[in-house]
């Protein structure tokens, strides 16, 4: 189920429910790589899903509201996936969790239905800082890497992730331009920058 967000009209109390807005998820994340976020329509999600579209207007008011809810099922994932990826990553070690959070990014980037163009935010531009995308994501990499680090998860952590993730989020974004599947050079120069940027804080 998706992370609880103010997106959804009402939140599924059913597994019947549930499982409908998961199908309906998914026909968006399917849509957007073929159609893109401009073409996206609702009445195209409720047929990919096979569902009648009240059951898309019951969960979401708009298609802006449904690729939002999107989002945030990608962050709840990527926080479970870089989970299990710490598991094998020593506690000391911060550069290796640094790239398995990183490794994790560019896995989904490459293999999630939806992903390449709704990472953590729709495409169109935040609303306001509330809908700031980069935010809601640092503060949960913050959450867990403090956790597996034993550090403070404090302001000071907080900050050097949140420049970590714009900086990452600018470059990775100009690697995927440059090749479909993520130009090597520039996902290396990325990777050196913020684990240069973050040694200043984490050794």
């Amino acid at each position: 189920m998706p992370h609880p967000n103010p997106n959804l009209r009402r939140a599924p109390v059913q597994q019947r429910s549930a499982d409908r807005l998961a199908r309906i998820l998914d026909a968006c994340a399917g849509l957007l790589d073929e159609t893109g976020y401009e073409q996206l329509s609702t009445r195209d999600v409720a047929l990919r899903a096979e569902v009648p579209i009240g059951s898309v207007y019951r969960f979401f008011s708009n298609k802006r509201a449904l690729v939002e809810a999107l989002a945030l099922r990608n962050l709840e994932l990527y926080a479970e996936r870089i989970t299990a990826r710490l598991d094998s990553v020593p506690a000391g070690d911060w550069r290796g969790a640094i790239d398995a959070v990183l490794d994790e990014y560019l896995e989904m980037k490459r293999t999630v239905p939806g992903f390449a163009l709704v990472d953590f935010g729709p495409p169109s531009p935040a609303e306001g800082p509330a809908d700031d995308a980069n935010r809601r994501l640092a503060g949960r990499l913050a959450e867990l890497l403090a956790g597996h680090l034993g550090r403070d998860p404090g302001p000071e952590l907080l900050r050097a992730i949140l420049v970590s993730v714009e900086a990452a989020d600018a470059l990775l974004q100009l690697a995927f331009r440059t090749d479909p599947e993520g130009d090597p050079a520039i996902v290396a120069e990325t990777r050196t920058l913020v684990l240069a940027y973050l040694a200043q804080i984490l050794d």
